[in-house]
């Protein structure tokens, strides 16, 4: 019978201040990185068709919108170059300028924002025009050895305009010992290492390849990026990071791959950063707009879970929404 129960869950959940005292994760404005894609220009803000809500926009723009989340707690920004086709090639040599879009970026930020955490894409598929992560041969295979030397270049640029943490997201073999060597050697010690570690060659990046016009125009990721199917390989790529100096490693898409965030937490020591990526964001917005869903909670639930699963931060574009609900428990 009812009245013989004894154990009754429901009565740690009889009001507010009873469930919040009881709550067992907590989403913080602290624990949220908010991205940005720069271009040239002045005064220039473009929405993208396929990202409602996201922008590509300018360093004065960048400013003003950092400085108005960094107010509200957020305390670091990732940052993304938008590179015109026309300034690309097979090399991506764009990406060694020292006075292009990220470093000039950094130094502004740095400058009028000195409290807010820079992280910086070390990657060249923004600046290359086939789209992959490094350079190829003539045969199309991206060559592993000859990348890791440019993004080592690409980190030094970074470093030395202000980036807080270096975030290599090409999954070379050995990027992670190389690049940590380079800033040593240029007494970067201080610069850490946010290692992409389980980039998982995903088909939820559609929106961001969108925005940075990245898409491939030959092949596929696959031979870089980790099998959707695999898990331990995600462990034995983070146990190589954290061994050759990486100080935070991510998992790549977050909501997808909350077993491999799960994973990671309960076998490493280092933090974790999980990536709610473009296509994550952009589904949850297209059934907003229709009318199936209301955006904010269901992002706030969804960056529940991956802090559940095991992330310390999060990486997403859903930062303007989450905001208001910071604090707020179902």
């Amino acid at each position: 019978m009812l009245d013989s129960l004894l154990i009754r869950p429901r009565r740690n959940r009889k009001s507010e201040a009873i469930r919040r005292m009881l709550e067992e994760t907590s989403l913080r404005a602290a624990d949220l990185v908010a991205p940005f894609f720069i271009m040239e220009g002045i005064s220039q803000k473009e929405e993208i068709p396929s990202f409602p809500g996201v922008y590509r926009m300018t360093v004065d723009h960048l400013l003003t919108e950092a400085e108005a989340l960094h107010a509200q707690g957020i305390p670091s920004i990732a940052l993304f170059p938008v590179i015109p086709s026309a300034l690309k090639d097979p090399q991506g040599s764009k990406a060694l300028d020292p006075h292009g879009i990220i470093p000039t970026a950094l130094r502004a930020l740095k400058k009028e924002i000195p409290s807010l955490c820079l992280i910086t894409d070390i990657a060249l598929d923004p600046y290359t025009s086939h789209g992959h992560d490094g350079v190829v041969d003539q045969e199309g295979e991206v060559l592993n050895d000859a990348t890791v030397k440019i993004l080592c270049k690409m980190a030094l640029n970074a470093a030395a305009a202000g980036a807080d943490l270096v975030a290599p997201s090409d999954m070379m073999d050995g990027r992670i010992r190389a690049i940590r060597q380079a800033l040593d050697q240029a007494d970067f010690h201080d610069i850490g290492i946010l290692s992409y570690t389980a980039k998982y060659a995903s088909t939820l990046y559609g929106p961001f390849r969108d925005t940075l016009g990245s898409q491939l125009q030959f092949g596929d990721k696959k031979t870089y990026q980790i099998n959707p199917a695999n898990q331990r390989e995600a462990i034995r790529q983070a146990l190589l990071d954290i061994e050759q100096g990486a100080d935070i490693v991510m998992v790549k898409p977050a909501l997808f791959y909350l077993d491999v965030i799960s994973q990671l937490r309960s076998k490493i020591h280092v933090p974790i950063c999980a990536y709610h990526v473009s296509g994550e964001y952009s589904m949850v917005m297209a059934a907003h707009r229709a009318g199936w869903l209301d955006a904010p909670s269901v992002f706030y639930e969804g960056l529940l879970s991956v802090k559940r699963a095991g992330a310390d931060f999060i990486l997403t574009y859903a930062v303007p929404q989450v905001l208001p609900f910071i604090g707020i428990t179902f």
